[in-house]
């Protein structure tokens, strides 16, 4: 999963390069503009929902990404919890909901929802620049055990701070994926970095 980034993609445009990254192997885009207003992530999210064959999400805004036609939201701690959301979407896989996981109580509280997220997305496992009010880092070892607490089934992906360098070792604790931003925009060639991504996953 590639998030999308205003700092970073300094201007670029949007469309074109998330198509390099979906080239290169990236699964999933998720429309990330913390800043921007609601009808410029709209916005960006029917493009990128016309121009691509990979699913796109949007993160925080279960509104926007509904009427943009986006495959589903990724919600936060603090955001509305998913038992609230879930019935008023439609069901996976046509809409899909992943939730945000840093701690072990915030797992037991994702645990305790009915109708539980399609995906968890478990971080920060690495120090990373691209989210300031992120946790302490948490290593391969720390994300494994939060993956553990996971319902079976559920898919669990890595994100913080994750290189090519270091996703091979979060695949051999059990991630199914990783969600990144600097490894990707940071690079020269965004279709290259996300093929060298998905090669931690075979």
């Amino acid at each position: 999963m590639v998030l999308t980034d205003a700092a970073l993609l300094k201007g670029r445009d949007v469309v074109a390069e998330c198509r390099q990254a979906a080239r290169g192997g990236a699964t999933m885009i998720q429309v990330r503009l913390k800043d921007a207003p609601p009808r410029d992530v709209a916005a960006l999210t029917r493009s990128l929902v016309g121009a691509l064959a990979i699913p796109v999400i949007v993160n925080d805004r279960v509104d926007v990404a509904l009427a943009a036609g986006a495959a589903g939201a990724h919600l936060g701690q603090d955001d509305l919890p998913l038992d609230r959301v879930r019935p008023h979407v439609p069901p996976p896989p046509t809409f899909l909901l992943g939730i945000s996981v840093g701690t072990p109580a915030e797992a037991e509280r994702v645990r305790a929802w009915e109708g539980g997220p399609d995906y968890w997305s478990v971080g920060p496992c690495f120090a990373t620049g691209n989210k300031p009010d992120a946790g302490p880092p948490l290593g391969a070892d720390g994300f494994a055990r939060l993956a553990r607490l996971a319902p079976a089934g559920t898919p669990v992906i890595a994100i913080g701070g994750i290189t090519a360098a270091n996703a091979a070792a979060l695949a051999r604790v059990g991630a199914a994926g990783v969600a990144v931003i600097g490894a990707v925009w940071s690079a020269s060639e965004p279709a290259d970095a996300a093929r060298a991504l998905r090669a931690a996953f075979p």
